[in-house]
């Protein structure tokens, strides 16, 4: 690369897939372990989940916190390699336990009954393993902290 030209793809690129990312898992972790968002809370979730799907609450626990505090590392680029790697589980978890047996495709009409295949996981885990192979890029927390 010719001095002084622009490197989009090592400076800004994972930055692009680190901040959605990170937005969408802490929400998602927000409502499991706040209630905010419409969630249910840490107590709700750990109910559900036993009941629901029979994951265990220690299991469950890890899960919230691979959510919200993976997705504020991944958003952040702080331990981003270790953030993803709990999103990367969380999510494989998600595929097997829940959206498997609904197939490939989202539940787009919402119909009854039926509920989303694993398409949306399946991306979001391509996000997850592409910055846990790759770190944050250059615009991240673990580039000024471990230098």
């Amino acid at each position: 690369m010719a001095k002084g030209s622009f490197d989009a793809t090592g400076l800004i690129a994972p930055m692009m897939l680190r901040i959605p990312l990170g937005a969408i898992f802490m929400a998602h972790g927000a409502q499991k372990l706040l209630g905010l968002f419409g969630g249910h809370g840490l107590t709700g979730t750990l109910k559900s989940f036993e009941d629901k799907l029979g994951i265990p609450p220690i299991f469950t626990l890890l899960a919230i916190i691979a959510e919200f505090g993976g997705g504020f590392g991944v958003m952040t680029g702080f331990l981003t390699r270790l953030s993803a790697a709990g999103i990367s589980g969380v999510m494989l978890v998600a595929i097997y336990k829940v959206h498997w047996a609904n197939g490939f495709f989202l539940n787009l009409t919402c119909a009854a009954g039926r509920g989303h295949g694993i398409e949306y996981n399946l991306a979001l885990l391509g996000m997850a393993l592409y910055l846990m192979i790759a770190g944050g890029g250059k615009w991240c927390l673990d580039r000024l902290i471990f230098k």
